[in-house]
């Protein structure tokens, strides 16, 4: 399947020796990535997604496609993760089902649809749109945390339309909708715990619906380069989640010993760094 406008890319080869450097660093990348999601809380996607998008640049990848790549990418990676986290939070009760029946399916068109724009934009566009989306996160991290009387509120139609939103966007910047999630649910006035689990519920299904979009709308523009399955390249895949899952627990365990309000500001100034090279 090619789209019009988006011409067959050609493979030119990668030799053993780059490809072993490359799951190397995705190896080295998901370790990080698993830490940082243990250790504060956030998806690993703010992390893979910059950093798929160096070593794609690096290794001669088409300059209008490394973008689309890294967000695809990351959002396979999330598939495993989510799960793992799925059953982490369900195991401690932490998940309130209702909200997840809410969101989910609106969740999953909006992933859809997501993936379809960050197919038909610019690479610049979407990486624009990324930075920005770093620069938010960062800011957001260095908020103190929100506090007041929670209230119980269940109605149905603005979490459907939330996770349209969060699905969309989500699915365009290949984040697994953490940092989106729990924000707006806590503006919801639900406990954090919940927050938490519900996020890495409604993360299945985006990082589901955007796998299989972003193979569907890749695979006539990929199919001649080796290690693709449609926008998804499998061995920065394979290296990631091989050490992301076993990462996380380590940076959970790490968040009860470590100064992370001192972490979480280091960290939040990188991510400001990062969007705003992105910018330039």
């Amino acid at each position: 399947m090619r789209f019009r406008g988006q011409p067959e890319v050609v493979d030119r080869g990668i030799d053993g020796c780059v490809l072993v450097e490359m799951i190397v660093f995705c190896l080295a990348l998901g370790a990080i990535a698993g830490v940082l999601a243990g250790l504060f809380g956030i998806g690993g996607g703010v992390i893979i997604v910059p950093s798929l998008l160096v070593l794609f640049s690096w290794q001669g990848f088409e300059e209008h496609l490394v973008m689309v790549m890294a967000v695809a990418t990351s959002l396979a990676t999330i598939v495993v993760t989510s799960i793992a986290s799925i059953h982490a939070h369900w195991r401690i009760g932490n998940i309130e089902w209702p909200i997840v029946q809410k969101m989910a399916p609106m969740v999953f068109i909006g992933a859809v649809i997501g993936a379809w724009i960050a197919h038909y934009i610019s690479g610049q566009l979407l990486k624009g749109f990324f930075a920005f989306f770093l620069i938010y996160v960062g800011l957001n991290l260095l908020r103190p945390p929100v506090g007041g009387e929670i209230k119980w509120r269940l109605t149905g139609m603005p979490y459907s339309i939330g996770g349209g939103i969060i699905g969309l966007l989500s699915s365009s910047l290949g984040i697994g909708g953490g940092t989106l999630t729990v924000p707006y649910l806590v503006y919801m006035q639900r406990p954090m715990p919940v927050a938490v689990g519900v996020s890495s519920a409604c993360g299945l299904p985006i990082a589901v619906a955007s796998s299989i979009s972003y193979i569907v709308l890749g695979w006539g523009i990929t199919a001649s380069m080796s290690g693709f399955l449609g926008y998804i390249y499998l061995p920065a895949f394979v290296g990631v989640i091989a050490t992301s899952v076993l990462f996380a627990p380590i940076g959970a365990k790490m968040a009860t010993k470590l100064p992370v309000k001192r972490l979480q500001q280091c960290f939040s100034v990188l991510l400001l760094l990062v969007g705003l090279r992105l910018l330039v």
